[in-house]
């Protein structure tokens, strides 16, 4: 946990609503850093421990355990969720309110529409209920305008979700388009390509059915039998439904599975090529890293991840939803020499350098706050 002590008229306070503090630490430290340096107290509100909350307590952020379902749509909890929110808009008196992920989105905002209160909103993803559509689409869309139609600043991370919430009046042509979260390319140093031998995939994701967990597990097995010398990896927690299925894979000498880890770097050092084949992305964290690696990416042709490739020159694209097709980009990458495939990887660095360095997105965060209290 962090230092709690808090004097409220020490320093002008910035809150910061997130549903992940994993998510914070990984993409976002930086801009929370900033901010610190920048003479600010900085209040983080989430709804989990584990070994990162340490990194935020040693610069100076202070805590504020906020429980909630992540997953669940009950409507009476969620308007707790929105209250705790207002109290602490009340108890802290923030200049501005930074939200990240739906539920801190939505909540948080209508706390602060309720206290009169500047939002600042990063729309990470538009999340499956706006990307399926039906009635639960109209109801997301609903809460959307309830939450953010009264924010300072909402800014989007890719052109897709900017326009969609722009048409559907969530947002306006203030709002404002970010590179993503960006990649720390300090963090991110560009590794030596791998030697030649067997071919090394690697996909670092949640196991769930939008990230193309089934794709990835058909196209191993249908590559695997073909090209015998190749390794398919797999890098992050194993949801339930999938255990059983991973399990086989891995006796079956399909699938390697990594397991978790905090840091993703030595893994993807390790590959020849990681392998992103998603449903929807607000901006692939997982494409940026592997990029500014020096690692060829092949992913799939859907907003927030076909930004992070420069097809045929960084990576390759593929169709989502589609084994056959993550099967033919997989192929085509095989097809190609080790000097073309490692020129690949050095044309991923140089675009994240050019287009996604994380700086931006810290500039963009620290202009908006001034621009608060002028």
């Amino acid at each position: 946990m962090f230092d709690n002590s808090y004097n409220c008229m020490e320093k002008k306070t910035v809150l910061v609503l997130t549903n992940c503090i994993a998510g914070i630490h990984s993409f976002r430290k930086e801009v929370m850093k900033a901010l610190v340096d920048n003479g600010y107290d900085v209040v983080i509100s989430h709804p989990d421990i584990d070994e990162r909350c340490a990194y935020f307590a040693n610069i100076g952020c202070k805590d504020e355990l906020t429980e909630f379902d992540r997953r669940g749509m009950n409507p009476v909890k969620d308007m707790i969720l929105m209250l705790k929110y207002r109290r602490l808009i009340r108890k802290y008196r923030p200049v501005a309110v930074l939200t990240y992920t739906i539920k801190p989105n939505v909540y948080g905002g209508m706390a602060c529409r309720l206290t009169g209160t500047p939002q600042l909103a990063n729309v990470t993803g538009l999340g499956d209920a706006v990307e399926n559509g039906g009635l639960l689409q109209k109801l997301t869309i609903f809460l959307y305008n309830m939450g953010l139609g009264k924010a300072r600043r909402v800014f989007f991370q890719n052109k897709y979700n900017r326009q969609f919430c722009i048409s559907k009046h969530i947002a306006d042509e203030s709002s404002v388009l970010l590179p993503g979260s960006g990649v720390n390319l300090e963090h991110h140093k560009f590794q030596d390509y791998p030697a030649e031998g067997t071919t090394r995939f690697l996909m670092i994701a949640r196991l769930l059915r939008d990230k193309g967990t089934e794709e990835y597990f058909e196209a191993a097995q249908r590559i695997k039998a073909k090209y015998p010398n190749t390794d398919f990896q797999m890098l992050g927690t194993c949801e339930g439904s999938y255990k059983e299925k991973l399990d086989a894979l891995v006796a079956d000498g399909v699938i390697n599975h990594l397991g978790r880890t905090l840091d993703v770097r030595p893994f993807v050092g390790a590959v020849h090529c990681t392998v992103m084949p998603s449903y929807h992305e607000g901006m692939s964290n997982v494409n940026l890293e592997s990029a500014a690696n020096g690692r060829p990416v092949i992913t799939t042709n859907v907003p927030g991840c076909q930004e992070t490739v420069d097809d045929g020159v960084t990576g390759i694209l593929c169709e989502a939803k589609s084994a056959d097709s993550l099967v033919a980009a997989i192929e085509k990458f095989m097809g190609l020499s080790y000097e073309e495939k490692k020129a690949m990887g050095l044309a991923a660095r140089k675009k994240v350098e050019r287009e996604f360095d994380r700086q931006m997105v810290v500039n963009a965060y620290l202009k908006a706050v001034e621009e608060i209290e002028g």
